[in-house]
């Protein structure tokens, strides 16, 4: 397996295992929170606030759920997996970039090197999905061509 298809998987472990985390903990600062307020307030100024803090505590649970679905669909990747064809963990060299088929994580740079990680569900992603060695395709009038699959 390639170091860096290894690193960049790692890479994307840890995206998702920050974004859990940092709804984890915003999900229990407004608890406790709206804890503090419940012992402290009342009327309709309670109310709104309690309200808001309910808002912020459902917000922060649906970020939690789509983080974990990112660490989940993460667990389906086998990063030392080499196919011939683009699929979930490929490491997709073009004359465009270089792509890293698992979450969409953005544009990340390792050893002077732009890699951008990008779902399979994304546009390019889409794209890419399927193609091997040779394949040439158009995206957002741009031509791509895949030199490499890892």
């Amino acid at each position: 397996m390639s170091d860096i298809k290894s690193r960049l998987y790692n890479f994307c472990l840890d995206f998702a295992n920050e974004r859990i985390l940092t709804a984890s903990e915003a999900i229990k600062a407004a608890r406790d929170s709206s804890n503090d307020d419940t012992k402290s307030s009342a009327g309709d100024k309670y109310e709104t606030g309690r309200a808001m803090m309910q808002q912020d505590i459902d917000r922060q649970t649906l970020q939690l759920g789509e983080a974990q679905k990112l660490k989940l669909l993460l667990t389906k990747i086998d990063p030392e997996k080499v196919t011939d064809t683009v699929q979930n963990g490929s490491l997709v060299f073009t004359n465009q970039g270089i792509f890293y088929i698992a979450i969409s994580a953005g544009l990340i740079k390792m050893d002077n090197q732009n890699y951008l990680i990008v779902s399979a569900a994304s546009p390019i992603g889409t794209q890419l999905l399927t193609k091997a060695k040779g394949s040439k395709f158009q995206f957002n009038n741009r031509p791509y061509e895949i030199s490499s699959v890892e």
